[in-house]
């Protein structure tokens, strides 16, 4: 990786999944299989990597679990398989986060690039008006917020390369799909042509939307994120900084009208 994000976790490609250096922990990785995201999918019938990603949840170092706990916080790391998915880029599933029981909120999620390129799409609903739509590109070091009750998707932009990044997220996290399924995903599919550029395709089973792309945001005034320093550093340096991912009321007044 030309990042180092803090932490001696090391993405491996055969298998798909991850290393754990000494002083860290982590589980062993869920593996999500092509099969498992065809509804989600422009084309379900496609070709692609039969195993397409690999999720390690609850990762860290050993001497912050005790309080990673204790502040219902979840660091967890993605890494993407190479390739595509028929015409469309490698992707996770769009999902939406369930609401915890300890906060009463869908919470965000906070995203850091570690290898390859990616792009994290957002929605505001997952009904038939999918509201406002982001494609957020960004690449390794940058950090993409997703806020609270957003349907989303993390892509890789660059079918050459693995795709690995860290997420923020809370401890009673569970991902739901119905919705995003129900419509045969999200409202915008990124599509890749031969020179694997990217276009954007609206969904035909949503309302007519607009899709804005951009470059992550500025989040230090807003949310006191430093884009200079790696996320998992931020939080030993200073853990209450993301305590507002497992309270997302902490930071109520943000959420609306929120641009990532």
């Amino acid at each position: 990786m030309n990042f180092d994000p803090g932490l001696f976790i090391q993405p491996t490609s055969d298998p798909l999944g991850f290393v754990y250096g000494e002083g860290c922990f982590g589980p062993k990785v869920e593996n999500r299989r092509l099969d498992d995201i065809r509804k989600s999918l422009r084309d379900p019938d496609c070709d692609g990597p039969e195993v397409v990603y690999s999720i390690a949840m609850d990762v860290g170092k050993e001497e912050d679990r005790p309080l990673l706990q204790q502040m219902m916080l979840l660091f967890g790391v993605v890494t993407y398989a190479k390739g595509r998915l028929g015409k469309e880029p490698v992707r996770s599933q769009g999902h939406i986060h369930r609401r915890s029981s300890h906060s009463g909120w869908s919470p965000p999620e906070i995203y850091e690039v570690w290898s390859g390129k990616a792009i994290i799409y957002m929605q505001e609903y997952a009904q038939d008006d999918p509201g406002r739509c982001f494609a957020v590109y960004a690449g390794p070091g940058d950090v993409v917020v997703v806020p609270p009750e957003w349907a989303h998707a993390t892509i890789s932009a660059d079918p050459d390369s693995p795709l690995t990044f860290g997420a923020w997220c809370d401890r009673e996290y569970e991902f739901l799909y119905n919705d995003v399924r129900a419509h045969n995903g999200l409202a915008w599919y990124p599509v890749l042509n031969d020179g694997n550029e990217i276009s954007w395709n609206a969904n035909p089973n949503y309302d007519e939307s607009e899709l804005i792309i951009k470059e992550p945001a500025d989040y230090k005034e807003a949310l006191g994120i430093d884009n200079a320093l790696p996320v998992y550093k931020q939080f030993e340096q200073e853990p209450g900084r993301f305590q507002f991912v497992s309270e997302p009321g902490l930071k109520k007044e943000i959420w609306q009208n929120f641009t990532p």
